[in-house]
């Protein structure tokens, strides 16, 4: 593990930690504009974006933001299942007994809805990470699971997060009933150079850093290898502070970088 007290950290920011330091950019805080939306709105929303961006970042902390006596939040990643079995992973985690027939399982999880939203006054919020990985029969179903009284009303928010590819497959013919439905869509586009600099000093900052730990050469030529996506940045700075302080330098420099993006195979 690298020695961070060589540059005043008191953990690595750059790692997934019990203190996970949020770093707020502009694209950030537009997705939970829109999230906030459709939770007032209920119905399907959309959020995708290439790998590495924090689309799942995002949304985790969105979640865990909202009220439990007034939400009830399922996520699932399990994208690749049957479409019987993805009934009964949402059964199961609605903490319901699922049945074999799909039908069985289809009218337990419009009943427990039904049931959460009028009895307990709780809105249930379903989120289906790596949707982009969904198959054709699932998404067909999604949208006759969430119909209530001949599709007049929302009770739940669906939200699907996944790649960009999935806004190409629901362009799909085939998929034109679900898409319609969908009332909120957004495409994280990436950290541009200024918010790419913010988020790395940010990090820095929230590890309780006082001192100048990148150079601001080095902090350019990170910003350049990353193209903007977060998972990339990290990455780098994390094998940046592992190198940095095993020749003991006093700060990250552009060869270290350099040494960090060879070592990474981003070069």
């Amino acid at each position: 593990m690298e020695n961070i007290a060589l540059y005043g950290l008191e953990f690595n920011p750059y790692l997934k930690n019990s203190k996970e330091v949020t770093i707020e950019t502009k694209e950030t805080k537009e997705v939970k504009l829109r999230l906030d939306y459709i939770l007032k709105t209920k119905g399907f929303g959309l959020i995708t974006g290439n790998s590495g961006q924090g689309k799942t970042t995002i949304i985790r902390n969105w979640a865990k933001s909202l009220n439990p006596s007034l939400y009830k939040v399922i996520y699932s990643q399990l994208s690749t299942l049957t479409t019987n079995d993805f009934y009964r992973h949402l059964v199961s985690e609605f903490g319901l007994q699922p049945t074999h027939k799909k039908s069985d399982n289809f009218k337990l999880i419009q009943e427990e809805i039904s049931r959460l939203v009028i009895e307990r006054r709780k809105t249930p919020v379903i989120i289906i990470d790596e949707a982009n990985y969904i198959n054709n029969a699932i998404l067909n179903d999604l949208k006759l699971i969430f119909n209530f009284e001949m599709d007049s009303k929302d009770r739940a928010v669906v939200l699907l997060v996944g790649l960009s590819q999935l806004n190409v497959n629901l362009r799909l013919k085939i998929h034109e009933p679900l898409r319609q439905r969908i009332i909120m869509n957004y495409n994280l586009e990436g950290l541009n150079k200024e918010e790419a600099k913010e988020y790395i000093l940010g990090k820095l900052k929230g590890a309780g850093a006082t001192q100048t730990v990148f150079e601001e050469n080095a902090i350019e030529a990170i910003i350049n290898a990353a193209d903007g996506i977060p998972r990339i940045i990290n990455r780098l700075c994390s094998s940046c502070l592992l190198i940095g302080s095993t020749i003991k330098s006093t700060s990250i420099t552009a060869d270290i970088v350099m040494q960090a993006i060879t070592e990474s195979e981003l070069g």
